[in-house]
Formats: C-alpha cells, structure tokens, sequence
C-alpha cells in the first residue's frame, strides 16, 4: 500500500495530539537496592539475607553530571514511575514523528524556479550561508 501526502500528514497530526497529552516527563531509571547495615549481630549477616531495604533510588544524567534521589515507598516512588515512564512513550512518538516528517518531505517536490535572476540569488544566498556556518564550525 502506498501512502500518501494526505494519509502521512493525518499521522503527524495525530502524533502532535498525542504529543500533547504526555504530560510530565523525565528521564533516568529507578533502582532497587538492599545494603548490609555491617553490624554484627543484625539479621542482615545472615548467609543469604539480601540486606536492609528496599530502598528506591532515582538516578539520571543531564549534560555529563550524574543526579540521583532516594524515593520514598508510595505516592513519590509511583510520580517518578510515571514520569520515567511517560519519558519513554515521548521517545517512540519522538521516533515515530521523524519517521513520519522524512516520508512526507520525500514525497514533497523542491520548488522549481523558472527565473534565471532568482536561481542566482538562491544560488548566493545557500553560498553565504553554508560557507558561514561551515567557518563558524571550523572555529570552534
């Protein structure tokens, strides 16, 4: 089945809706943990006794620093639950949006100019502007 520009952008405009109702969002995992507290006559020293917990713990990475929380059980675990998870149904539609968007501009013609006078300044214009972010890049 072919599809086609209607049929594509319906889909997009179905994922900006559900887009829209995500709601909040955040990355990171939640991690279980248990510890031995090392006391000797705690019940957490006995052979195959996981440790004390569990303890919930958030952790997430912005921009190469490292972030984590410890959660507690109940209403602020379940908000963290939902937010990470809300994260990743963002992602898929995120992934599905682009996938989208690259079959519509694929169907999409470029514009054909048929003025010789407008193909130049085109012509100049995309020349300045690639030449100047090109520099900029060999900049930085």
């Amino acid at each position: 089945m072919e599809e086609t520009l209607e049929v594509l952008e319906r889909q997009r405009k179905e994922l900006y809706k559900d887009l829209s109702k995500i709601g909040d969002f955040r990355t990171g995992t939640i991690s279980v943990n248990y510890r031995k507290c090392g006391k000797k006559n705690c019940t957490c020293n006995q052979k195959n006794h996981p440790g004390h917990g569990p303890r919930y713990l958030w952790n997430t990475t912005i921009k190469g620093k490292s972030y984590s929380k410890h959660l507690k059980f109940g209403p602020e675990l379940q908000k963290y639950e939902d937010e990470i998870e809300n994260y990743h149904r963002f992602l898929a539609l995120a992934d599905a949006l682009v996938k989208v968007n690259e079959k519509i501009c694929n169907l999409k013609p470029a514009v054909e100019l048929e003025d010789d006078n407008e193909r130049e300044r085109l012509k100049k214009k995309l020349q300045r502007h690639l030449s100047k972010k090109y520099k900029e890049k060999l900049i930085k």
